[in-house]
């Protein structure tokens, strides 16, 4: 399942496309993270990933699998030799997820943002709330945020590791 496959559209999301140009994810190694709302904490873990992941209009489930399967095997906790050769599933590790639509700003022209790329909100929280069922499917402590929320990611980056994953850019060499 480490492979994009073109066209895989899972019965159980029909509205969900089967063809992308790509899903973007940064992904933060962290030693502990958590998301509030309106004062309140609605996600926290210790030791893991916070992914703020961005979801465009052409994004696809393939995508959002893509990522999940990434993610999860990436190697970038310390083995006993404090090389970066151990995953998030290795260590034990859990998953802060948080949609952020904010990853498809284009800021070339002017001053002000243009979020023209991001998905539409109804199509952005299927996917989101998909690639949350696949990550969960893990195994793993899996922490969300709450879609379309306004909220305050707190996080204490261990490294820092802070990677940039695109579904697109990475589907040739898992």
């Amino acid at each position: 399942m480490g492979k994009r496959t073109e066209g895989y559209c899972p019965r159980e999301y029909p509205s969900i496309p089967c063809h992308s140009r790509g899903m973007r994810a940064v992904i933060q190694r962290v030693t502990e993270a958590r998301v509030e709302v309106a004062g309140s904490v609605v996600g926290q873990i210790g030791p893991g990933l916070l992914v703020l992941l961005g979801i465009e209009q052409s994004d696809a489930a393939a995508d959002a699998d893509y990522l999940v399967n990434k993610i999860i095997d990436l190697r970038i906790f310390d083995d006993d030799a404090g090389k970066m050769n151990r995953s998030v599933r290795d260590v034990g590790g859990g998953l802060l997820v948080v949609s952020q639509f904010t990853l498809y700003g284009d800021i070339r022209k002017g001053r002000r943002p243009s979020f023209d790329r991001a998905a539409r909100p109804e199509a952005a929280k299927i996917l989101y709330e998909y690639f949350v069922t696949r990550a969960k499917a893990t195994g793993l402590t899996i922490e969300t945020g709450i879609f379309q929320a306004t909220m305050l990611v707190s996080l204490v980056n261990d490294g820092p590791v802070t990677l940039l994953c695109e579904s697109d850019r990475l589907k040739s060499d898992d």
